[in-house]
């Protein structure tokens, strides 16, 4: 899969939803509830950061919810990437962007989402072939006033900005004309997963699905 393929596919899945929840999973038997009550939300492209132990059983889980499409976030090595292609990845995340990280998505067909904080790392995933890139960590490296500087000498790349964004700021970032979607772990608070309370995270779902 080239970039450039690799682009189309994460532009598409970005316009599924105005947020893409940012996903920590402890609890292996939370991940089908909390899928389900995402997607019920309208919020389908969801993000599991391979942070935990269960990470990639979770992966496997909510791939399996119909209508939602699983992706894996965190990605930092080649190991990463092929594990979570195994798990049922439909697409990957990465903070940063390295030649392996690239080549390893390009070799099992994960569509990537690389992330860039600087003009210079955008220029040079752009020059790749890289037109749909994450912005990471949005608030600390300056924002949406960033993101609207940075579009006007390189509009043809787009982006899922992630960081430090929640309801009171995602509205900033949205109403960009280079943002496809935010990221965010707002929509899935712990305390409401904890209680198993997704009605409460369905909520939160589709106030974030109506946010563009």
């Amino acid at each position: 899969m080239t970039p450039a393929e690799q682009s189309r596919a994460a532009a598409a899945i970005c316009r599924l939803a105005p947020v893409v929840p940012v996903l920590v999973i402890d609890d292996l038997a939370q991940a089908k509830w909390l899928a389900e009550a995402l997607v019920a939300g309208g919020l389908p492209a969801l993000e599991v950061t391979l942070r935990t132990s269960v990470a990639l059983d979770a992966i496997r889980v909510m791939a399996e919810v119909p209508g939602g499409a699983v992706g894996a976030g965190t990605l930092l090595t080649p190991a990463d990437v092929k594990a979570a292609k195994a798990a049922g990845a439909t697409f990957g995340v990465s903070p940063g962007a390295t030649d392996r990280i690239l080549d390893a998505c390009a070799e099992h067909d994960l569509p990537l989402l690389p992330g860039a904080a600087t003009a210079s790392e955008i220029m040079a995933l752009l020059e790749k072939g890289y037109t749909v890139q994450k912005f990471f960590p949005a608030e600390q490296a300056g924002g949406a006033a960033y993101l609207k500087s940075i579009g006007s000498p390189i509009p043809q790349v787009k982006f899922c900005p992630t960081g430090g964004i929640g309801l009171k700021n995602a509205r900033d970032y949205l109403g960009l004309s280079n943002i496809l979607c935010v990221g965010g772990s707002w929509v899935a608070p712990k305390d409401a997963m904890a209680r198993g309370d997704w009605a409460a995270i369905t909520t939160l779902a589709r106030e974030a699905a109506a946010l563009r």
